[in-house]
């Protein structure tokens, strides 16, 4: 086996073997997968925004050409990439042809400032960053050209514009500490011969950590991450048919995967994606797509409940809307309205960026969906809920939840002091959130356990 990045923690071997027998690992690697859909669903729609329409071949030639101009541009396999876009086509062309060049993107919230940002490059060793020239009022660049000018890594910055906007800074050019700067429009070059990749290694890294937390880097393998999106697809009986909204922001593990992008692109379905996080954006968006499937938080549902009778949009395409994320947990009243006001099924849902996904089933009683947040993803998921001492707790009772399973990541990137807090010597993440387990096997989320915990 193909090892993972130094810094990385792998699963024992055992369990390797285990995932493989079972068939939950098989060996493909993201980009690979995205040739074979290019195939199977080639004229078929894969991305919309706006009046943009991307078809899977079409997504495939772009991601071949980008991930040719980024090796052009010096970019060479194994080296790691901050991504910081917003929910727009380029975050999953940029994300799926720095795969294809074999570098490993970091999926970054475009929310995120020069501490934490300037953070993850340290920790990464990142030699490159892809954000918008300026988004929002912010100069991305600017933040970009003073971490370079700290030094030692980040020497190649891609900077997206806007159509019908141009980049202050310039394309094609080099500061003084030695950086050099791209217009991301630039990188179209003829596809080279497909890397050796293995599926074993890194795919990406997300984030994960708590507001006023340092961003802790969680690498996501090939074999994980495309089990992960094709069971979660599988569970909520995705098919081409289906059109996706990316509510979320598409750096979250559950927008992304769970079944999210990727999930929907390997069921050859569309994923329609808004980078204006206002509601009535949202809700235009389904009414326009016809959308069946969205992804969202406790608090953004709110959002759409609340805003819809001023919106006057029309729901009526929407089949299933996902609630989660990580805690607090969806309220009951808010619940209930979802379907009787939207006339869909609801999916609750709890999920963290090292893995985890667990999720009420469509045929459950209202009852476990409204309540609960349902079950583990994977039948080979493994879970406790402990208390304090590390003991098990019966079913009933609050505990931290604890999790370990083919999609849940062994470890934080280059953190060994943290590993030996956050994980369990056995190999369990412990994920910081109060549980409690009913006699039927679905979880309720009651809370955060305190920071104290890690």
């Amino acid at each position: 086996m193909t090892s993972m990045l130094d810094g990385c923690t792998p699963w024992p071997e055992e369990f390797v073997d285990y995932y493989w027998a079972s068939g939950h690992w098989r060996g493909t690697t993201l980009d690979n997968l995205l040739r074979g859909w290019a195939v199977q669903f080639g004229p078929r729609t894969a991305l919309a925004h706006g009046d943009t329409r991307l078809t899977y071949a079409a997504l495939n030639r772009r991601v071949g050409r980008m991930a040719a101009g980024f090796r052009l541009r010096g970019l060479r396999p194994g080296q790691r990439v901050i991504v910081q876009l917003p929910d727009i086509p380029e975050l999953v062309v940029t994300v799926f042809a720095l795969m294809r060049a074999g570098a490993v993107p970091v999926l970054c919230p475009i929310s995120h400032r020069a501490p934490e940002v300037s953070h993850v490059v340290q920790v990464s060793e990142a030699t490159g960053y892809i954000g918008p020239a300026t988004y929002r009022g912010f100069d991305h660049t600017a933040m970009a050209a003073d971490i370079a000018a700290q030094g030692p890594f980040l020497r190649r910055v891609f900077t997206f514009e806007a159509p019908g906007t141009s980049d202050p800074y310039g394309g094609f050019t080099t500061d003084t500490s030695g950086c050099h700067y791209f217009p991301l429009h630039s990188l179209d070059s003829p596809p080279e011969p497909a890397l050796a990749l293995s599926a074993g290694q890194v795919a990406f890294f997300l984030l994960a950590g708590g507001a006023g937390e340092a961003p802790q880097l969680v690498p996501r393998t090939h074999n994980d991450y495309a089990y992960q999106a094709r069971a979660a697809a599988e569970l909520v009986s995705l098919t081409q048919e289906d059109v996706y909204l990316a509510a979320l922001p598409g750096d979250l593990n559950l927008a992304f995967g769970g079944p999210g992008i990727i999930g929907t692109l390997t069921v050859g379905g569309t994923v329609v994606l808004v980078e204006d996080p206002e509601p009535a954006a949202h809700l235009a968006a389904v009414e326009r797509e016809r959308v069946t499937v969205a992804a969202l938080t406790a608090d953004t549902a709110l959002l759409w409940l609340d805003a819809r009778p001023e919106v006057q949009a029309d729901v009526s395409s929407l089949r299933l809307v996902q609630i989660g994320g990580s805690a607090p947990a969806l309220d009951r009243a808010t619940a209930e309205r979802v379907g009787s006001e939207w006339g869909c099924r609801l999916q609750q849902a709890f999920g963290t960026d090292e893995g985890l996904l667990t999720l009420t089933r469509p045929g459950d009683p209202d009852e476990t969906v409204l309540t609960t947040q349902g079950r583990p993803l994977s039948p080979d998921d493994q879970i406790r809920v402990v208390d304090a001492d590390g003991e098990q707790v019966p079913d009933g009772e609050p505990g931290e939840l604890l999790a370990r399973g083919p999609y849940t990541a062994r470890g934080y990137y280059r953190s060994p002091g943290l590993n030996a807090r956050a994980f369990t010597a056995d190999g369990y993440l412990r994920t910081g959130v109060l549980a409690r387990r009913t006699a039927d096997g679905n979880l309720v989320v009651t809370g955060r356990v305190g920071s104290a915990a890690r």
